[in-house]
């Protein structure tokens, strides 16, 4: 049978960088095919060129066994492509059936038709497992939520091939075995599916199929049979990655840096107390909505809260994140893209603007200072640009990240908190900033880790501290470090099961 797709010695140029070149895919009708690669490596490019958003500058594309050019996305939706972004693409102000229906809204007698959408707005989220209101604005959800939505809506339209770029990236464990059993059943109807993932569990979990590209180039077409995760992370890297998390230095200081004293802030975390000692990681694991990230803001002064900080045995109270940075603390949101970066700004710029107060000179800014600072933070942070007049919104997302670290430790920061610090980065990238973290505390920082991926935490932490409703309801130490023991924690079986036996022994 002919492939339902077919991409042909694909290449795309961008002025004089080339950054893919000669790659050809075939996908077959009820076949899950992935595509992995490190950052920069040409998945997203390949993945818009097959859905129609970029044109290639050489090669062929072929649907059915005929030659097909798209002039656009509207056009490959037509024909039954449709693309399910990494980026979030949503109108804020709308809700959540407003935005499934923006450009294709359902009428009746010339009017648009409210309760047919919020119907079918229900059935397609349903479908997905998602319990989102339908006349929420989005503006309101969690950024997991929003996934799902941008999801329901690409499968909204009549498709044979569906491409999902990063779609777990935001979501739980939980949430992601939901959208496995969507697309699995996708599979059954006989949709092709294409799925790039920097999760190569996940990529081992539901692919046939595996596509390696590295830099721009094809390396491998592999069937998924034997296929294990370290092999993916080899052929994507090209070196051996079995030692994916450094050496953790002991933590033998006894110094308390940081210590939260019943912390609240209201209508996500309560009562919330812990310490962080000098030369210590400490993680934050629980489920997405568990109060990780508000605990966070609410001590940065990002939002209203009240309770006891202590730092370096005086208390303080920050009303807004400058006052934190200026006594030595800084936290890396975990939306790079929307709260982070400026991403129609240049790298420099969005470099140096944490610190800008060391670049000026009188009222002026001084460029070439900004430029040597723009030098330093590419060469030891590893920025791969192309070009150093990027927008930092053109870098792939693990150099993204590896901008904002370089942002953030301009400000000279001795405790650095940093919230879910690989998400949607490639293995390679996570290497770099797990080295990092480390080489931090081996300087003599503190830092705090927030992070959905547990094996991130068990391997990167020297204890872990768990969240579940808003509150720390547990601590794990290092010898103790389990995925178990962090999910027992964060999901209450160990409370559930003692009244269990509670109430079978009454």
């Amino acid at each position: 049978m002919a492939p339902l797709l077919r991409a042909e010695l694909v290449s795309k140029s961008f002025g004089p960088v080339e950054v893919l070149s000669d790659v050809s895919l075939e996908l077959n009708a009820g076949e899950i095919h992935a595509v992995i690669g490190e950052n920069g490596a040409g998945k997203s490019t390949l993945m818009r060129i097959l859905a129609g958003h970029l044109s290639p500058s050489r090669g062929s594309l072929y649907l059915k066994g005929k030659q097909v050019a798209f002039p656009g996305p509207v056009e490959a939706e037509r024909q039954g492509i449709v693309l399910v972004h990494q980026e979030i693409l949503l109108a804020d102000d709308l809700t959540v059936a407003e935005n499934l229906f923006l450009g294709r809204e359902l009428g009746r007698f010339g009017l648009v038709d409210d309760r047919a959408m919020r119907a079918r707005a229900i059935s397609a989220l349903d479908e997905l497992g998602a319990h989102v209101a339908p006349e929420t604005e989005v503006r309101r959800l969690s950024i997991a939520d929003r996934q799902f939505v941008q999801i329901a809506r690409a499968l909204l339209v009549p498709h044979e091939i569906v491409v999902f770029d990063e779609p777990t990236a935001v979501l739980t464990p939980i949430e992601a075995e939901s959208l496995f059993a969507v697309i699995r059943h996708l599979q059954q109807q006989g949709v092709a599916v294409l799925y790039i993932s920097h999760r190569l569990n996940e990529v081992k979990a539901i692919a046939d199929r595996v596509t390696v590209l590295r830099d721009g180039r094809l390396v491998a077409t592999r069937d998924i049979d034997g296929l294990e995760p370290l092999e993916m992370a080899r052929l994507m890297v090209g070196r051996d990655m079995s030692r994916l998390y450094p050496p953790l230095p002991h933590c033998a200081s006894s110094d308390v840096v940081l210590k939260v004293d019943h912390l609240t802030v209201p209508g996500h975390v309560e009562d919330a107390s812990f310490s962080l000692r000098r030369g210590e990681i400490l993680g934050f694991g629980g489920l997405v909505g568990a109060g990780r990230t508000e605990l966070f803001e609410g001590l940065f002064g990002l939002r209203p809260a009240f309770g006891t900080i202590i730092l370096n045995d005086r208390p303080v109270r920050f009303r807004h994140a400058r006052e934190a940075m200026a006594a030595g603390l800084v936290y890396l949101s975990e939306d790079r893209k929307g709260k982070g970066l400026l991403l129609k700004q240049n790298l420099r710029m969005n470099l140096t603007l944490a610190a800008l107060e060391r670049y000026l000179q009188g009222p002026f800014i001084d460029r070439a200072a900004e430029d040597r600072a723009l030098d330093t933070a590419i060469r030891d942070f590893d920025i791969r640009a192309r070009r150093r007049d990027l927008l930092a919104g053109q870098l792939s997302g693990g150099n993204q990240q590896k901008l904002l670290l370089a942002k953030m430790m301009l400000v000279e920061p001795r405790i650095v908190v940093i919230d879910e610090p690989t998400r949607g980065v490639d293995i390679g990238t996570k290497e770099q900033i797990y080295r990092f973290v480390v080489s931090l505390v081996e300087g003599g920082h503190a830092v705090i880790v927030i992070s959905s991926e547990m094996q991130e935490l068990i391997g990167l932490c020297h204890r872990v501290l768990v969240m579940r409703g808003g509150r720390i309801v547990g601590e794990v130490g290092q010898d103790d470090l389990t995925e178990d023991a962090i999910v027992f924690l964060a999901t209450g079986v160990h409370e559930e099961r003692a009244a269990e036996i509670a109430a079978g022994q009454a």
